[in-house]
């Protein structure tokens, strides 16, 4: 297998994790009646964005690159958010 197929296999891999967290927000939406982002999608945006950052890099894309490093930024706010020290949050959906 050469190293573009290979490549090309992590981006969909990437792809279909940056999917999953709308699968998760979807189900968590429908089984709460009202509109639900879990802890789940942000850890699916993380490992969708860091692989296909990984690809971006590799295709040299810079405006993809890009791209995807500003959101890494962005959903690991939103996990310190979750996560952070104050202790007067609500706890993770």
């Amino acid at each position: 297998m050469s190293a573009e197929t290979i490549w090309i296999i992590v981006g969909f891999f990437g792809q279909g994790l940056f999917f999953m967290r709308f699968v998760v927000q979807w189900i968590a939406t429908e089984k709460a009646q009202r509109s639900v982002v879990p802890v789940a999608f942000w850890f699916f945006s993380i490992a969708g964005a860091l692989v296909l950052f990984a690809y971006a890099l590799y295709r040299q894309d810079p405006v993809f690159y890009m791209g995807q490093g500003l959101a890494l930024i962005i959903y690991s706010r939103n996990l310190y958010f979750i996560y952070g020290k104050k202790e007067d949050q609500e706890k993770p959906v």
